[in-house]
């Protein structure tokens, strides 16, 4: 059973890759690519290229990415990079099926936005399955290691170069176009990897611990644990809330809690959650 579920889990995988690069293909070559305007990383570096010596994007975006895949493997482990090996191969192979296809709209705004949303889309498929479409992603992830910035500030840092190398290729409006593409996709692989749902924790210290735990479960459905706390300055015991909700519940949790004590300590924290107790309960 386990190893049919392991299949199962392989092939799902394989096909959500091939998706997230048909995806980015379209976004790249139906929208951006036909009004000038680039992505970030080597994929941007990738769009110049082509431009500039009238070659298939789809041969620069593999060739260039060869060297961090040999970086990748060696670094970082096999299965992340063969995956992005998978990923760039189909992606090189959707773009140069889509490129005779013209553009479907010549306003560029529309087009940042559009192609930014649905390349967005295709890169978080695909790095929600454990793979990449960028080689400075794996650099990234490597000077992660080393140095004390995050991998999303290197390839940002990255990326400021490359989008501004847009500007002298197709000229400056078509670089602050380029991005406001780039933006777009940013928060949407954010949205697509991490998912509307996002789990968020919440502690809360108020002297109305035990309303404001009623309510919660009483409004929001969710199971609510008291943790014992001591204040440091006063040296008084208290009660803390510990509760796990979605995103989307922040706003009316603060809003339930507030209208208890305004002056409750609120922290809210990513995390990821798996069980079946994070299930909301029915609320009647």
């Amino acid at each position: 059973m386990k190893k049919s579920n392991s299949i199962y889990t392989k092939i799902s995988k394989i096909v959500f890759m091939i998706l997230g690069s048909i995806l980015a293909a379209v976004g790249l070559e139906i929208f951006l690519i036909p009004n000038n305007v680039i992505d970030g990383g080597i994929v941007g570096i990738s769009i110049m290229a082509s431009y500039l010596t009238q070659l298939p994007l789809g041969l620069f975006t593999f060739v260039l990415n060869i060297p961090f895949f040999i970086v990748g493997y060696k670094q970082i482990g096999k299965t992340f990079t063969l995956c992005t090996l998978f990923s760039v191969v189909c992606f090189s192979i959707a773009v140069s099926i889509f490129h005779p296809i013209p553009g479907i709209t010549q306003d560029v705004l529309l087009a940042s936005v559009f192609g930014g949303i649905i390349l967005g889309v295709g890169v978080g498929i695909i790095i929600r399955n454990g793979g990449a479409l960028d080689g400075t992603e794996i650099v990234a992830i490597i000077f992660d290691k080393k140095l004390s910035f995050s991998v999303g500030e290197i390839v940002m840092f990255f990326n400021l170069f490359i989008l501004g190398g847009a500007g002298f290729v197709f000229g400056w409006d078509r670089a602050m176009y380029s991005l406001i593409a780039y933006f777009i996709a940013f928060k949407v692989i954010d949205i697509v990897v991490e998912g509307v749902d996002e789990s968020k924790a919440v502690m809360i210290i108020s002297d109305d611990y035990m309303e404001i735990s009623e309510a919660l479960t009483a409004r929001l459905g969710r199971g609510v644990t008291l943790l014992d706390g001591k204040g440091a300055y006063k040296g008084s015991a208290t009660n803390v809330i510990y509760v796990v909700v979605s995103r989307l519940e922040i706003s009316k949790l603060k809003s339930i809690v507030n209208g208890f004590d305004d002056n409750a300590l609120i922290t809210v924290g990513s995390v990821e959650v798996s069980g079946k107790k994070y299930k909301k309960k029915a609320i009647h």
